[in-house]
Order: structure tokens, then C-alpha cells, then sequence
């Protein structure tokens, strides 16, 4: 028992990466590059895809089991669970669905969302809402995607970057100093052709002539798209900071999407955020959508990172367009 009070927090964290490295020659072979002119567009020495029978559920399962583990939560306890992911194993059932089957957690409610790489800071927001209104509740967010199976390797400016991977985290009570300070949510809609995959919904179904033409594949148009964040996310995340009374000198870290290490750098520089600890993984696991942010911040909590009371503010962005963000105040159980 806090005998300050409870607020919501992360109780534990947790992160999957499939086993197979592919290294930059693999890829620059499949795309008529260089391993040197990858790592120099992107920072990227490697990333991961998933095995043939490793589908988005998979690797959320264990992302959620890790982060279950840290937080000593036990999936009887866990009352709702958010999935984000933009590549689910099928338009029907929701991710979730198949994740609290596995997981046996039965008694959690069970949604889907889909921002692409914003979905991990948006639902830290939507699992703080829920403990609003219910203080106590568990919620695993969970963010995954399987990037691997739509990516077209004619078109270098996107295959290079993404992988695949999945991060969890577990929100819950923490004594009422710490924990989630405030949460971003930004949408440009008019700007939703950057980042996209045309085909398979109700607008351009599926059909034989969307696979021969490719319609299944992401495609990103990247000069708009490093526009987009460099224009937006900065104000975005000052406007984070202003709501919740912080100056950006009391910020200790910086988890961030990785889309690209030169944006990264630029990003940081635009953001004023050149003296807090930006956390990298980039450089070994790519792109990997809505796991970036998850994936980031658990690799810096099993590192050690994170001290008692340090602020951290999350930070993803991409498709839809949209920003999510997040300045929360770390708690050390």
C-alpha cells in the first residue's frame, strides 16, 4: 500500500526480436546496393525477420510474457490488453484476441489499434485513461510488427529499414510521484498518402491483380515523410512538456521510433533534446514499426538505464500521419 496514493505506471517491461539476423549483405544483394550505402542512408547494420511460422501474435506473446515476468504480474491479473500493430496475422480477429488466448488471460478485455510506428506511445495513453477509470487495473500494451512479409525489395528507399520485433509493457499502480505525467496524440490525415498499403481493404480489396501490381506492399514516400517529422514532432513534443509544466532541461531520455539514424540525429538536433540520453536500437534491429518505441525502452531498462525518478519522454511517429508521445516519470521497484 502507497501512502501517497497510486497513480498509473510501467511495472515491467519486455521486448522479443525473431532469431534470424539479416545483415545488411543479405539485403543489399536482394536490392542492387551496397552493405556500405545502407549504412550510410540509414545507420542500419542489421535487423531481424521472423521464421515462416512466426506470424504478429507470435512475437507479442513473448514480448508480453517477458514483460509480465519483470513486472511480477501474474496474467490472471491482467485486465485489458491493447495490441498495436499495422500488420495483424489477418484483417479478422483482432491481434489481442490471439494474444489473451495464448497468454490464458481470460478475464482481459481485448483491442486492437493501429497508428503504425505511433501505436506504442498511444497506448500507454489509452491504458492510463482505463486506470482513470478504474484505478488498480493491469493493462499490457503491447506493440508488434512483421514487417518481413510486405516489403518490396524492388524498391531499396523502404526494404532496407524494417524488420521485425515486438515490445511490451505492463501499467499499473505506482506510488502517486511517479509514473505517466502526460500523454500526445497528433494526427495530419491530410498528409495520409506518405506512408501506406494500398490494397486489401474495402476501398481496393484483395484480388489478383493487386498482388501482381504489388498493391500489398508498404510504401513510404521518404523525403515527405523526414519532412513530416522534422516539422512536426518537434512542436509536438515541446507542446508535451508545456501541458505538464516541464522544461525540456529536467528530461533525462529520449526513447524514440527508430525510422532511420540520420533522421534520428536531425531529430534530436531540431527537438533541443541534445542533452538527454537518446535511446538507440536502430543499428542492430532496423525499423520495426510500433515495436520501435517498446523495443528501445526495454533493451534501456534491462541495460540499467533508467534511475529512480528519471524522465523519460517517448516519442513515435509515422503513418496516418500521427505522433504519440509520452513524459513519464520512472518508478525503480
Amino acid at each position: 500500500m502507497f501512502t501517497k496514493g497510486q497513480t498509473a505506471g510501467i511495472l515491467g517491461t519486455g521486448s522479443y526480436l525473431p532469431e534470424r539476423v539479416v545483415t545488411n549483405a543479405e539485403v543489399a544483394e536482394k536490392v542492387g546496393v551496397t552493405p556500405e550505402w545502407i549504412e550510410r542512408k540509414t545507420q542500419i547494420r542489421e535487423r531481424r525477420y521472423a521464421a515462416s511460422d512466426e506470424a504478429t501474435s507470435d512475437l507479442a506473446v513473448h514480448a508480453a510474457k517477458r514483460a509480465l515476468e519483470q513486472a511480477g504480474v501474474s496474467v490472471d491479473r491482467v485486465d485489458c490488453i491493447i495490441v498495436s500493430t499495422s500488420t495483424p496475422d489477418s484483417p479478422q480477429p483482432p491481434t489481442a484476441a490471439l494474444v489473451q488466448e495464448t497468454l490464458g488471460a481470460s478475464r482481459a478485455g481485448c483491442f486492437d489499434i493501429n497508428v503504425v510506428c505511433s501505436g506504442f506511445p498511444y497506448g500507454i495513453g489509452l491504458a492510463a485513461a482505463l486506470y482513470a477509470l478504474n484505478p488498480g487495473t493491469h493493462v499490457l500494451v503491447i506493440a508488434a510488427d512483421l514487417y518481413s512479409r510486405i516489403l518490396n525489395f524492388d524498391d531499396r528507399t523502404t526494404s532496407v529499414l524494417l524488420g521485425d520485433g515486438a515490445g511490451a509493457a505492463v501499467i499499473g499502480p505506482v506510488p502517486f510521484d511517479y509514473g505517466i505525467v502526460s500523454c500526445g496524440m497528433h494526427t495530419r490525415g491530410d498528409a495520409h498518402e506518405y506512408i501506406r498499403v494500398d490494397a486489401g481493404g474495402s476501398r481496393i480489396p484483395t484480388s489478383h491483380e493487386t498482388v501482381d501490381s504489388g498493391g500489398h506492399y508498404f510504401t513510404m514516400q521518404g523525403r515527405d515523410v523526414a519532412s513530416f517529422v522534422l516539422d512536426e514532432v518537434p512542436p509536438a513534443l515541446e507542446g508535451l512538456l508545456r501541458n505538464a509544466g516541464i522544461d525540456v532541461d529536467q528530461v533525462s531520455h529520449f526513447v524514440p521510433h527508430q525510422p532511420n539514424g540520420n533522421l534520428l540525429d536531425n531529430l534530436v538536433t531540431k527537438a533541443d533534446l541534445g542533452h538527454v540520453a537518446t535511446h538507440r536500437t536502430l543499428e542492430r534491429y532496423g525499423n520495426v514499426g510500433s515495436a520501435s518505441v517498446p523495443v528501445t525502452l526495454d533493451a534501456a531498462n534491462q541495460a540499467g538505464a533508467f534511475t529512480d525518478g528519471d524522465l523519460l519522454v517517448l516519442a513515435g511517429f509515422g503513418g496516418g500521419m500521427s505522433i504519440g508521445s509520452c513524459l513519464l516519470r520512472w518508478w525503480s521497484k
